[in-house]
């Protein structure tokens, strides 16, 4: 039997205890109860007994009433305005569904949503001002209408615009939803994919932890504020980092959820309190918890509850339940949740149905949210805080117009009698006739409403949501420097990986004078696998704590030392992390007005393939930085196997428009590229960023007797030629096997007598961007003389058929077939990748030194320049199994 079911056998005793506990509340306090309850928990536990724990609270709010704090302001302006933003926000989902049918647009979210946001706009959320850069916002994508009709009634957005919502080819419409790609200057974060919001708000505030304790930029007491809903908690992002945010203590960190208690289609618990869930979730990570459940019209009822019954009621009550008490109106709620014991019953006998109906929860209460706002922002504990706000989805829709109702999520519209109800219980000045066009309502410039706005705002330091497009350009070293030219003269006889070429240029410009500081090196656990370990002492792990121990290879050079002011962002095994933390550094330009350099280092297979809709949301916050994926390539990572070896990276780098993708074979290849990206992004300020990708295989480096700078980022450049007086054929590679593609040439000349022009593929993907882009241009304008891409210029007029061999899948090097003006065959490692030796993979997949001979000779004898003989015979002298098991199936 639980000690909750024992009955009291000795309520005399229990009395004085409870009695003694409320002298210390009211004469010392709260920490001093706490202390003393935590005394005798420790006691219980020194005899093995185990003290009664909950990570739960009672469903009520977790401010008393007389610890609120008082809300400033007018609250009566303060209501009119909201109820102007709510009718706004449905006038203009409505009127572009009228127009426009299909457009789509969401209502319910908003409604439920629209006092939460209030009271942030009108006292909590900051704006960059002098030298405070302002509170950041992650707003919940799909209550985009409300946020374009507070900005419509402030005078940032014109009735033309906010007719032209989710209009967005011609340049002046309104996003579907929070784009920064659309709207540079308005929105701050793309949220609408659900659970990237959170895990980016995270890393956020880490980030800005980061920089102010390295003292590149005070952050003084800025916050970051994340809305999200809790139907979004279940998405693995929203809730995946939050033991980061207590571990590292981010108290400038605050999540606002709105517990509507729905997802898109039905309740996100039906059969339980999603409330108690989170809350247990989130104070187990080490947060403050704010529960907002109840609006102020309930205190009456709670003062009466001398019992607890009614909070019983409360407690055993599941979420389905609420639902339906709202969508089923007063008269339900009085029989269903009240009727059940005599004593709730009694409570509100006095109270009729339409007075029950209008018990309010507490997202809809701005007393209630204003007060656990107060306590999240003075949060003198260093931990962040979750609000969780009880809501209604629908929030004023009306009962069977979708107000609590499943399909809320879905409504685009209301009908005009719904629309009626909607103005007279929200006083919104239209009549029925003028109703009936659904027009936007907007007061005069010196109507108190409008005053008291701009008031407000004005006392917050400006208008939000705002974001800065621009930075000062930075001046980036040339090629010439030491940071690159170490790399463009070859290895001299010493064997080294790409991975090294580009670690020794991350070190020069960690050393630079200028940029040093603010380069970022991020890496989720592999610092040792990337050869980056002499950073560890070097620059230092960053951790909000410093280092308390000593580190087990303190003897060593390269010990693992953690600091405070480290440099280095080493995130753990999480890539979505480190992703997160690098987008943060990467937009730091328009979020902090300070521009970092970061380089995201990791595993190439855990990069897009993971974290492919954090990417995209980086190419939408206009992110500029290098993401540099490790161990590139099929079959150079060769022990790993299936789930390691990365044949695809490069076609799902291709599908961001402005992720610009290489995958080098040499140094002077990385030292090019690197110092281009640098150059483009952040002094020609091209928005776009990089991907590059680089192996752990070591080889020779060649140096070359002119640098053929120009051609390696435009993705293609000619290495060398070998002489042969039996055909002549073109040999395209990249990565790791443009390797194999050079001894295949020689094999050519040696065994066969066929000549070769050796071509290293820097970038199929910025091949294809450029002959797609001229190909419009021709189409577009047929008059003109049409420009040939580059690889056509590369190839034109050379002789003999061409094959293209790299470590991804056909269709990498595919692309381009389109634009090769000769016989195009290609070589790639479809399938599933498996361990085994460099050696054997290769053969495996067909893309090794012999393979390359014969698909060469092949192609001559397709051509009729070869007898087909010769390719049986290299079939058979290379020991080619024809019976082989394809890769692509097996």
């Amino acid at each position: 039997m639980s000690l909750e079911a024992r009955e009291d056998f000795d309520p005399v005793e229990t009395t004085e205890w409870i009695d003694s506990l409320e002298s210390v509340l009211d004469r010392e306090g709260e920490d001093r109860a706490r202390y003393l309850l935590t005394r005798l928990a420790d006691r219980l536990r020194r005899d093995g007994m185990q003290a009664p724990f909950s990570v739960t609270t009672p469903h009520r709010n977790t401010i008393p009433v007389h610890r609120e704090a008082p809300m400033p302001g007018d609250l009566f302006m303060e209501r009119r305005i909201r109820s102007l933003i709510r009718y706004n926000a449905i006038a203009q989902v409505i009127r572009n569904n009228r127009a426009n049918p299909g457009l789509g647009g969401h209502i319910a979210s908003f409604m439920s949503a629209a006092t939460l946001y209030d009271v942030g706009f009108n006292h909590f959320f900051r704006a960059p001002n002098g030298d405070f850069e302002g509170d950041l916002v992650y707003i919940q994508g799909h209550v985009a209408p409300g946020v374009y009709a507070r900005a419509y009634l402030e005078g940032r957005l014109t009735e033309a615009q906010m007719d032209k919502y989710r209009q967005e080819v011609d340049g002046d419409g309104l996003s579907s939803y929070p784009h920064p790609w659309l709207m540079p200057d308005f929105w701050q974060f793309p949220t609408v994919s659900m659970g990237l919001g959170p895990i980016q708000a995270i890393y956020q505030a880490h980030v800005m932890k980061y920089l102010d304790s390295r003292e590149l930029k005070n952050m003084y007491d800025r916050k970051i504020w994340c809305f999200m809903g809790d139907g979004e908690c279940d998405e693995p992002e929203s809730l995946g980092a939050i033991s980061l945010a207590g571990r590292e203590k981010l108290d400038n960190l605050i999540f606002v959820i709105n517990c509507n208690l729905q997802r898109l289609d039905g309740p996100v618990r039906g059969n339980g309190r999603i409330m108690d869930e989170l809350e247990g979730v989130f104070r187990g990570a080490g947060w403050n918890v704010l529960k907002v459940v109840w609006g102020r019209l309930w205190d009456p009822l709670f003062e009466k509850d001398k019992k607890g019954i009614l909070q019983q009621r409360m407690d055993e009550a599941v979420d389905g339940e609420y639902q339906n008490y709202k969508a089923n109106g007063g008269a339900y709620t009085r029989e269903h949740f009240f009727g059940k014991y005599p004593e709730t019953e009694e409570m509100v006998k006095h109270m009729s149905d339409e007075d029950i109906w209008k018990l309010n929860r507490g997202g809809h209460d701005p007393f209630k949210v204003y007060a656990a706002y107060n306590e999240a922002v003075n949060n003198p504990n260093g931990k962040p805080t979750v609000i969780l706000a009880h809501t209604v989805k629908g929030y004023g829709m009306g009962s069977g117009d979708g107000e609590a109702a499943n399909e809320a999520h879905q409504v685009k519209t209301m009908e005009y009698e719904a629309l009626r109800k909607f103005r007279d219980r929200f006083g919104i000045p239209l009549t029925d006739e003028q109703l009936k066009e659904v027009p936007y309502y907007k007061p005069e410039d010196d109507s108190p409403e409008l005053k008291y706005m701009h008031l407000q705002r004005e006392r917050l330091g400006g208008y939000l949501p705002q974001r800065r497009s621009d930075f000062e350009a930075l001046e980036i070293p040339s090629l010439d420097d030491k940071i690159f030219a170490s790399q463009t003269g070859g290895s001299k006889g010493r064997e080294v990986s790409t991975t090294m070429s580009f670690v020794r240029v991350l070190n020069g410009l960690v050393k630079h004078k200028k940029l040093g500081k603010q380069v970022v090196p991020i890496i989720p656990d592999e610092a040792r696998t990337f050869g980056m370990e002499g950073m560890f002492r070097q620059l230092g792990i960053y951790t909000s704590e410093g280092q308390k121990y000593e580190p087990v290879d303190k003897g060593q050079i390269m010990f693992y030392r953690e600091d405070k002011q480290g440099q280095i962002l080493e995130e753990g095994i999480t890539e979505a992390g480190a992703m997160s933390a690098w987008i943060a550094a990467a937009t730091s330009y328009s979020n902090n007005n300070l521009t970092l350099l970061p380089f995201y280092v990791y595993y190439s297979m855990f990069g897009f393939q993971r974290i492919g809709d954090l990417a995209w949301a980086a190419g939408d916050l206009q992110a500029r930085g290098f993401l540099v994926g490790g161990t590139a390539g099929r079959t150079t990572l060769n022990g790993e196997g299936l789930q390691h070896q990365d044949g695809h990276s490069h076609l799902q780098a291709s599908t961001i428009p402005n992720c610009r993708s290489y995958d080098p074979t040499y140094g002077h290849e990385v030292a090019v590229i690197v110092q281009d990206g640098l150059k483009r992004m952040f002094a020609d300020k091209e928005n776009c960023f990089y991907y590059l990708t680089v192996m752990n295989e070591n080889y020779e480096h060649p140096e070359l007797d002119e640098l053929p700078a120009e051609d390696i980022i435009k993705g293609m450049y000619r290495l060398r030629e070998v002489k042969g007086d039996k055909g002549h054929v073109q040999l395209l590679g990249c990565g790791t096997i443009l390797r194999e593609v050079e001894v295949a040439a020689q094999m050519l000349a040696d065994e066969w007598g066929v000549g070769s022009e050796i071509w290293s593929v820097t970038s199929f993907n910025e091949l294809r961007r450029e002959a797609l882009g001229l190909e419009r241009e021709a189409f577009l304008n047929p008059g003109d003389e049409p420009v040939k891409p580059h690889v056509t210029r590369c190839l034109e007029g050379r002789e003999g058929p061409v094959i293209a061999s790299t470590d991804y899948m056909r269709l990498f090097a595919d692309q381009v077939r389109a634009w090769v003006p000769n016989d195009y065959h290609v070589l790639g490692t479809d399938g599933y990748g498996r361990s085994d030796t460099r050696e054997k993979l290769r053969h495996f997949f067909e893309v090794d030194r012999y393979f390359v001979t014969v698909a060469a000779l092949k192609a001559l004898a397709d051509r009729g320049e070869l007898d087909r003989k010769v390719v049986a015979e290299a079939i058979k002298k290379y020991g080619i199994d024809p019976s082989k098991p394809n890769p692509l199936t097996s």
